[in-house]
């Protein structure tokens, strides 16, 4: 059982028939909470329902892709039928479609926003207005990736919808201050199917599969370790510990915590009447300059 405790709360996860999205849900349902669980893979979804209930927790199904109102609705109406209220969202599910630029396809670019910022945007609504009509709060939990603070090649819309997706965290934590439902979004890194696509990560993958431990190195330096690491931050974001937490960008992974910074002015400067264009690239050579970002993740622009 976990230390911080969420008996009686009911959480819906999406995408949590595999890595994360299940480590999520088994972590939830450990420390006390219902949870619905999702997945467009029926037997995925099952075989995560069986873990938590042969655990000694309580957890039911609903299988469909998130994007739709309908499969919103859908998982709203199975919080309330099967354990009658809803106290978090954590609005997980993904898929990648990784190409260049001038390789992405419109079906590939479209699914990905389908799936991760339509998907936590119809989920969320739905959440969130059955929580206020519930009148006790609750938990928003939306799932980033350090794609969407940095940047990363060959992830035009998976690096856009993630920044989205803390965008709309931010913007949700306001409007929904008032009715004290906490909204924050977690950037996790680990060792999944999805990081197994990125080359350099690759063989690590395959060798946490065959049971091999991580490298410290990797644990610390990359922030990679396994889904179980990342799910202790779900569990605390949705206890009663962090009411007073909300709109923030937090990641974690492996042996590392994160707190992401909120976007800010890094420099300003003024021009009498305004700026013309020989003016700006005189105030950018002299002013500028000096504190333009990088893009990319830390680890890559070191090794640039």
């Amino acid at each position: 059982m976990s230390a911080v405790s969420l008996d009686g709360r009911v959480a819906i996860v999406t995408g949590a028939g595999r890595s994360l999205g299940r480590a999520y849900a088994l972590a939830l349902a450990d420390a006390g909470a219902a949870v619905v669980v999702n997945d467009v893979d029926e037997d995925a979804a099952a075989a995560a329902v069986a873990e938590i209930t042969d655990r000694g927790g309580r957890a039911v199904a609903s299988v469909g892709a998130v994007g739709p109102t309908e499969t919103a609705e859908q998982l709203v109406e199975a919080a309330r039928r099967s354990f009658g209220r809803l106290d978090v969202l954590v609005a997980n599910a993904g898929v990648l479609r990784d190409r260049v630029l001038w390789k992405m396809g419109d079906a590939d670019f479209d699914l990905v926003v389908d799936t991760h910022l339509r998907g936590s945007f119809t989920c969320g609504r739905a959440a969130a207005t059955f929580m206020r009509e519930q009148g006790d709060g609750g938990r928003i939990i939306l799932i980033g990736s350090p794609a969407g603070q940095f940047g990363s090649f060959g992830q035009t819309n998976y690096a856009a919808v993630k920044a989205g997706l803390v965008a709309m965290a931010r913007t949700w934590s306001l409007e929904l201050a008032r009715a004290g439902i906490t909204v924050n979004t977690v950037v996790p890194t680990a060792l999944s199917p999805m990081t197994a696509t990125i080359p350099a990560y690759t063989q690590v993958y395959e060798d946490y599969l065959a049971g091999q431990p991580i490298p410290t190195d990797i644990r610390r330096d990359n922030a990679l370790g396994t889904p179980e690491d990342v799910a202790p931050l779900v569990v605390w974001l949705a206890s009663a510990d962090a009411a007073d937490v909300t709109g923030q960008a937090i990641g974690i992974g492996g042996d590392r915590l994160t707190l992401y910074a909120h976007p800010a002015a890094l420099e300003t400067s003024y021009s009498d009447g305004g700026w013309d264009a020989a003016g700006i690239g005189d105030a950018w050579r002299s002013q500028f300059a000096g504190h333009a970002q990088p893009s990319g993740p830390p680890s890559r622009q070191a090794s640039a």
